[in-house]
This record gives C-alpha cells, sequence and structure tokens, in this order.
C-alpha cells in the first residue's frame, strides 16, 4: 500500500515509556443494529486484531445519530468528545481510522475537529477515506467484481452511493468509468448527487438492461439503503419497466474493502502528510 502525498515519518519516533497510544475508529454510524454488526464491528475488531497494542475506541461523526440513540440509552462519543476522553485518558499518540467513502464534507468536518486537538497531543495521523488515489478506484472495481461476479449483458449492478454538491461528488462517475474501463457491466449513481436516479434510468435504457440489482455504495445499509434505495429506487425502476431487486451488501460488508482501511493505518505508522506549504517554501529557496 503506498497513498501520494506522504513522506516518511515514523509514528512513534518520539514515543516515550511513560506515553500512552490510541486509534480513534471514526464512523458517519448508524441506528440499524443489524448493518453495525456486519460493517462498524466487522471493522474495530479487525483493528483490534490488527493492532493489539493500540487502545481502540469509536466515535460517530453523525450527530443526528447519536441523538436518536440516546433516545434508546445508546452512548457513542462525537469526535470532540472522543478526543476530549483520550486527551483525559492520557493518551500521546492518536491514529484516527476513517470510513468516510469520499473526501467530503463530513470528512473535511472530521479533520477540522481532530486537527483541533493538534497541540493536545505528541503527534495525532488521521487515515484519508477510501477514494483518495487513481489505483484505489481499480482496486475497489476488483473487489467489488469478485465479490458480485455478474457476467449478464442484459443484467446489471447499480452501485447507488449518497451523492453531495461538493466537487467529491466526482468520486461517483469516475468510479462508473473505471467499471466500464474494465469491462464490468456496473452503474453507479446517486441519491443526492450526479448521476441521478433518473440519469441511471435514461443510461440503462439506451444500454438495453432488463434487470438491475440495486447495491448500497455506502459503508452501512442504513437509512438510505432501507428507504432512498429499497423503496423509492426500487418502485422507480420496476415502474419504468425494469425487473429490480435490492442487494443489501455495503462497501462495509466486505472485508476485502474493510481490510483497505486498515492497510491505510499501517501505511500511516510510517508515513505522515506531507505539508505542502513547507514544500512549497523548500521549493522557492
Amino acid at each position: 500500500m503506498y497513498l501520494e502525498g506522504y513522506i516518511k515519518s515514523d509514528f512513534l519516533e518520539n514515543f516515550e515509556t511513560c506515553d500512552k497510544k490510541a486509534i480513534l475508529v471514526a464512523n458517519f454510524g448508524t441506528t440499524h443494529e443489524n448493518t453495525r454488526k456486519e460493517t462498524i464491528d466487522s471493522l474495530i475488531n479487525e483493528v483490534k486484531i490488527s493492532f493489539p497494542d493500540f487502545e481502540v475506541r469509536e466515535c460517530y461523526t453523525s450527530r443526528i445519530i447519536q441523538k436518536k440513540l440516546k433516545e434508546k440509552r445508546i452512548f457513542i462519543d462525537n469526535p470532540v468528545e472522543a478526543m476530549e476522553n483520550l486527551k483525559k485518558d492520557g493518551f500521546t499518540h492518536i491514529l484516527v481510522i476513517v470510513s468516510n467513502i469520499i473526501p467530503g464534507i463530513e470528512y473535511d468536518a472530521l479533520q477540522k475537529n481532530i486537527e483541533h486537538f493538534s497541540s493536545d497531543f505528541k503527534e495525532i495521523r488521521i487515515t484519508p477515506p477510501l477514494f483518495n488515489n487513481s489505483d484505489i478506484y481499480l482496486d475497489v472495481a476488483q473487489i467489488l467484481n469478485a465479490h458480485f461476479k455478474n457476467s449478464s449483458k442484459e443484467n446489471s449492478l447499480v452501485f447507488v452511493g449518497h451523492g453531495t454538491h461538493d466537487s467529491s461528488n466526482s468520486v461517483y462517475p469516475c468510479m462508473d468509468y473505471v467499471f466500464k474501463y474494465l469491462g464490468y457491466n456496473y452503474y453507479v449513481g446517486t441519491i443526492e448527487g450526479f448521476p441521478s436516479l433518473e440519469d441511471i434510468i435514461k443510461i440503462l435504457k439506451k444500454d438495453n438492461i432488463k434487470k438491475v440489482s440495486l447495491i448500497p455504495f455506502m459503508f452501512v445499509s442504513g437509512e438510505h439503503a432501507k428507504n432512498d434505495i429499497a423503496i423509492e429506487w426500487r418502485e422507480k425502476f420496476i415502474e419504468e419497466g425494469f425487473e429490480t431487486d435490492v442487494d443489501f451488501t455495503s462497501l462495509g460488508c466486505i472485508k476485502e474493502i474493510r481490510n483497505l482501511f486498515i492497510e491505510f493505518a499501517k501505511f500511516l505508522l510510517d508515513y505522515k502528510k506531507e505539508d505542502i506549504i513547507a514544500k512549497k517554501l523548500f521549493y522557492s529557496k
């Protein structure tokens, strides 16, 4: 695993006997217990196995989900609360593993929350979202093809992402392009971005697709999967004449996808994000 824009740097270079290291696993979150077990819990358990010498904790970035869980007497920290507790408990070196799919608004907000604590710890590093370089698109496409194994020309898989009006929405049409580049009969649409439901239907009709399986292109199969995809999207596809089913296997259900997030974390034990300002200053001299 190699990520662009990083330089060689030992995460524990200044680690002393009295110091403490922890991993904070940050997820958007879910109120659905079944998908949590298959995705978030699986990732956390695998992190514990991969990093046995680290304290492993978790947080949810969605305040709405946190609020709903509190009503059920389930309490999970948000990123600020989690970092404050790590500081209070005397941890000095923090590695944050995120399960974000795109480098969008949610990831940017999380970064700002974490960076606010930069002076409170000796070292903080945060993994990038899943789609952070061009090679990852190829890796993800091949993983998904190996998992779903669709080879029919009239039947297709339609992966449905959340979508955003942020520039990071480009991940979805790019993933669609990579599927076609590799010869896979897969499409990518979004609930709140481009390509939209209407866009995908037009493309599928043009390509003479008769049957589709809708699959969440998200880490968990939560509200969007069970309502937007399984109800709104499915009903619209059926109305438009497609034989349609829904597969709730989200990205986080697939071990090989979860392993990518863990590999990012292992990479950060030896590398840190390059300071572009310092780099430009060096070049100017």
